[in-house]
């Protein structure tokens, strides 16, 4: 599945709306700093917490927000698959036996920082989901 990239203008507008949302996902999700800092792409750890401290102000990459929008594809399809929250909230740490995974959790999967494997596990709930 191809999703389209945010226009040029985007990311300005998009920045504080996209890390509020991330922000709510790593709650959920018990994700610690470091951890949400890699699936953001390894952004600098100064730069992550400024962004935290003024969100207002922070002004998140295209490949950026593009990560946010897969994670938050990847909440949502949890939700509806796992309807109960300590389930949807709880799948992303649990090992997982599907060969994408091999035994191992989305989240260390997806720790790497590679794009490519938050759209592959992305690819994997939207398929369990039907679409």
């Amino acid at each position: 599945m191809r999703v389209p990239r945010p226009a040029a203008a985007a990311p300005s507008r998009l920045s504080e709306p996209a890390l509020d949302a991330f922000v709510r996902i790593a709650s959920h999700w018990g994700l610690s700093a470091s951890e949400q800092r890699a699936l953001l792409g390894a952004i600098p750890e100064s730069t992550y917490f400024k962004y935290l401290k003024e969100p207002g102000r922070a002004h998140l990459s295209a490949d950026t927000i593009e990560r946010i929008s897969h994670l938050i594809g990847m909440f949502k399809a949890l939700n509806v698959l796992l309807p109960r929250v300590e389930s949807a909230d709880g799948w992303i740490r649990r090992p997982n036996n599907a060969p994408l995974f091999k035994g191992r959790s989305a989240l260390d999967y997806m720790l790497g920082g590679r794009f490519e494997d938050l759209i592959a596990v992305r690819h994997y709930l939207d398929t369990a989901r039907g679409w």
